[in-house]
């Protein structure tokens, strides 16, 4: 069932687990997620980067793939197409327009009155579409270096400025996490966490979720992380088995053998997140 991620996320504030986001970047992958959480009734998110659009033939192509897999392989828990680190007001636009489910505007390198008014004009056009609103505030570490800045970590009072002021449905606010691999110990600010949730009163987003150790996901999830993004991990454990694969047979040439090589790795992956987070039957 293809829906917004509103009740989604309620469901699992209220209920204490997190619903996955996985990103997908093929065909393959998009199946090989849908079928895993299918298997499991797992609510899921797909999260679609600007990049991985692109890469797939634009954000028609992709929304039309996601929802005619839903339909061939008869998917019954509720599954968002979302757009992540939409990086600006015309391109979460366009991801709406062709069928996106949820969007995320990430205007967090503007300065926050800059970031309130770029995230207001998206949630004003997704309310007319029955569109979900993602939005971020403070910086998420990057990949080239794999630490969080603390001193980028998300302003209480910026935070609460955001919420307020656009309408947006979800925040992602910035307290620790990384993009792609971690160099050194994960450093959330659980305190500032549990501060800002409960101001706003709203399921929040841990983006940067690969590598992040089992307990402090857990501890995350009690403090009102609602959502947790998964990519790195994923396209590790795939490319692991793709390796192994092509090792063990050097005449293979089938492309469709290779890249359903990493399936089973990539489900193992995304079967312990969803023990982890708890989201299991609860589609």
């Amino acid at each position: 069932m293809i829906d917004n991620m509103k009740a989604m996320l309620l469901k699992a504030e209220a209920e204490k687990y997190a619903v996955p986001q996985f990103n997908i970047n093929n065909l393959e992958w998009t199946r090989f997620i849908l079928e895993e959480c299918e298997r499991l009734k797992s609510p899921v998110i797909l999260g679609v980067s600007e990049g991985a659009a692109k890469y797939m033939g634009g954000f028609q192509t992709v929304a039309d793939m996601v929802k005619n897999l839903v339909e061939f392989l008869g998917i019954t828990i509720p599954v968002a197409i979302h757009l992540d680190h939409g990086s600006s007001f015309e391109n979460c636009i366009k991801a709406i327009n062709a069928g996106f489910t949820s969007v995320m505007i990430d205007a967090s390198k503007y300065k926050v009155e800059d970031n309130i008014k770029i995230t207001k004009q998206v949630t004003d056009y997704a309310r007319t579409k029955n569109i979900t609103v993602e939005a971020e505030v403070g910086a998420v570490g990057g990949e080239e270096d794999g630490v969080a800045d603390e001193l980028a970590y998300a302003k209480v009072e910026d935070a609460l400025k955001l919420f307020n002021e656009t309408n947006i449905d979800f925040l992602a606010p910035a307290l620790g996490s990384v993009h792609g691999i971690y160099k050194g110990e994960p450093k959330l600010d659980f305190h500032r966490m549990v501060e800002i949730h409960d101001l706003i009163n709203s399921p929040m987003v841990l983006h940067g979720g690969s590598g992040i150790p089992d307990d402090l996901i857990k501890k995350a999830i009690s403090c009102g992380i609602c959502k947790i993004n998964i990519n790195t991990e994923l396209q590790i454990a795939w490319s692991k088995g793709v390796r192994q694969f092509l090792n063990d047979d050097l005449k293979v040439y089938d492309p469709r053998k290779i890249i359903k090589s990493g399936e089973k790795n990539i489900k193992a992956m995304i079967e312990s997140k969803i023990m982890l987070f708890g989201s299991n039957n609860k589609a």
